[in-house]
């Protein structure tokens, strides 16, 4: 059996809600922990279907999360920072999730320690493992066999 055409409008909604949440949550990203530039990338992606400026910002943000990503894993102490980082996160995630009780020295009502529960903890977590595959990814690609390039050179764009 054939599916029914998407409506055109409801495709255009779509793209529109995507890429603009995936924009806002990378720009909330690049300050808060979390993957900031693949979230911004994610977001002009999508918006690039539709609009040709996304399509023009696309390419040089696209440069610099791989520019990003290379120096990032050029030193073993930067990487062993980064993992360190992920894992950190992740262990905030799991405290923010099981320790309930405010500590004795928290100024303020119980119910503004740790807002979010496991929601926010769970969010975390996710981040600190989304932290870590891009870790992988980013040895595998700018630390692998075939790789001669330097940090600052561009990337082969697809």
């Amino acid at each position: 059996m054939n599916s029914p055409p998407v409506p055109p409008w409801l495709k255009r909604t779509g793209i529109e809600v995507v890429g603009w949440t995936l924009i806002v949550l990378g720009l909330a990203a690049l300050i808060l922990p979390g993957p900031g530039l693949l979230a911004l990338v994610a977001g002009l992606a999508v918006l690039s279907l539709r609009y040709r400026w996304a399509s023009r910002f696309l390419r040089p943000v696209k440069a610099k999360a791989f520019e990003t990503a290379e120096k990032g894993v050029q030193t073993w102490p930067r990487i062993s920072a980064s993992v360190f980082s992920a894992l950190s996160i992740m262990a905030v995630g799991v405290v923010w999730g099981v320790w309930a009780r405010a500590p004795g020295w928290w100024p303020y009502s119980d119910k503004w320690w740790l807002p979010g529960g496991w929601g926010t903890g769970t969010g975390l977590i996710i981040s600190g493992l989304i932290a870590l595959s891009l870790i992988v990814y980013s040895c595998r690609k700018f630390r692998g066999r075939g790789h001669r390039g330097t940090a600052g050179t561009k990337p082969h764009l697809r």
